[in-house]
């Protein structure tokens, strides 16, 4: 016995060290991160061999500057004590704008220019012109696409979820999740409005919202809120906090949803019947819960499954997809989860897979548990959603002892519409 908890305790000290030099590092990421995304574009559009007249030059660097001085003035302003939506705004504008820039000159700026070299077109100067115009170009139509995105209506997604422990009398059980509709200083309450009647279109027996709801309070963002009321279940509305509640009084988010009709699960559940048979529909409060010092809020689920019959079915709610762990040890069926916005920005989804185990869609884990990550209903930040489209999903779950459809996977379903 002290054998084994000597080497578990050598093994966490070793799994320890690099996740504190990690967080030193990340102490750091600040105040390099601006620096990087203004200054690699400016780089690469202006002083690379382009030769630009120097009016140019100097008007392009100033540009660059201004941005690197303002977004994070702006977003100060914006998301600190000031709340100043105005100011968030053009800092959230400007970030998603220096991260597509970012992105698109370091890849044209090295794969282009390497294309153009091997091709022999050009001198270096016209090269590095080229280069200039087609990241320019790219950034130009991909800000402007990805606006588009982020402020539509999402399209739905469906897929048909297998449920090996799913009683025949639940077979063909409608799921909508919601997530991450992050209202905020854009004023969103029609967006908010035309949701909630695209989830009315669906006929769902549960409707599921998994947190993040908004940035700010309730008080200040309830406008935008309120038409989560007007939403349609035949069997229950339920929802669970994510870390964003608990950044603008979370207590008042989980109040107001109550008030408009919606179940807040904080760490209970409660039971669906159906044709004779009983699925546990369960929900715990966001990981960062007890952290943010508000007295009751954690994330407990032995709380949630408290007096649940251990051979019934669960369907858990969890704002981030690495609460699974915890979920695969107790033997959950499925686990609904959004937090990640499917990266939102390309390529950001490689950063979100260093914190998460999954970005988007359904995922294994464990001997029996299934994962649903959700990219989002809203967005985060940037007005932007590039290469990671929103959804409203549509889960049918699915019972072995009924006949799966023919043309779906029961595993993975048929995949994003």
């Amino acid at each position: 016995m002290t054998e084994t908890s000597n080497t578990r305790s050598a093994t966490s000290e070793a799994q320890g060290a690099p996740r504190s030099r990690l967080q030193r590092l990340m102490r750091y990421i600040p105040l390099i991160a601006p620096v990087l995304l203004w200054a690699v574009p400016c780089w690469v559009l202006l002083h690379t061999g382009q030769h630009w007249p120097l009016p140019v030059t100097l008007i392009g660097t100033t540009l660059f500057a201004l941005g690197l001085i303002g977004m994070p003035l702006a977003m100060v302003r914006g998301h600190g004590r000031r709340q100043q939506d105005r100011a968030a705004i053009v800092g959230d504008t400007l970030l998603g704008s220096a991260w597509v820039l970012f992105t698109w000159s370091v890849l044209l700026g090295v794969l282009l220019r390497l294309a153009l070299t091997v091709a022999g077109v050009g001198d270096g100067q016209d090269r590095a012109r080229i280069v200039t115009w087609a990241v320019l170009g790219t950034a130009a139509l991909l800000l402007v696409w990805g606006y588009a995105e982020a402020r539509r209506v999402p399209r739905v997604r469906r897929l048909d979820v297998l449920l090996p422990r799913l009683g025949a009398g639940l077979d063909g059980t409608r799921v909508v999740l919601i997530t991450d509709t992050h209202y905020g200083p854009l004023d969103r309450a029609r967006w908010s409005a035309r949701v909630c009647e695209t989830v009315n279109t669906l006929e769902a027996d549960l409707v599921c919202h998994t947190g993040d709801i908004a940035d700010g309070t309730a008080e200040r963002r309830r406008a935008q809120a309120v038409p989560l009321g007007t939403v349609q279940a035949t069997r229950a509305r339920v929802y669970v906090t994510g870390n964003h509640e608990y950044y603008s009084e979370a207590q008042g988010w989980v109040d107001l949803m109550d008030e408009l009709g919606w179940q807040p699960l904080r760490n209970r559940h409660l039971l669906l019947e159906r044709g004779g048979d009983t699925l546990v529909v369960a929900g715990v409060d966001d990981v960062t819960a007890e952290s943010s010092g508000l007295a009751g809020h954690r994330a407990h689920l032995a709380g949630a499954l408290h007096g649940a019959d251990s051979g019934l079915p669960v369907l858990l709610l969890a704002h981030q997809p690495k609460f699974v762990d915890r979920a695969a040890a107790h033997g959950i069926d499925l686990q609904l989860s959004g937090h990640t916005h499917g990266g939102q920005i390309w390529p950001f989804h490689h950063l979100v897979r260093l914190d998460q185990p999954a970005v988007a869609g359904l995922s294994h884990h464990g001997a029996r548990t299934l994962l649903y990550t959700s990219r989002g209903t809203g967005f985060w930040g940037p007005p932007f959603r590039v290469f990671a489209p929103s959804e409203i999903t549509l889960l049918v779950l699915r019972s072995p002892q009924q006949p799966a459809s023919p043309e779906n996977d029961p595993a993975v379903g048929p995949g994003a519409s």
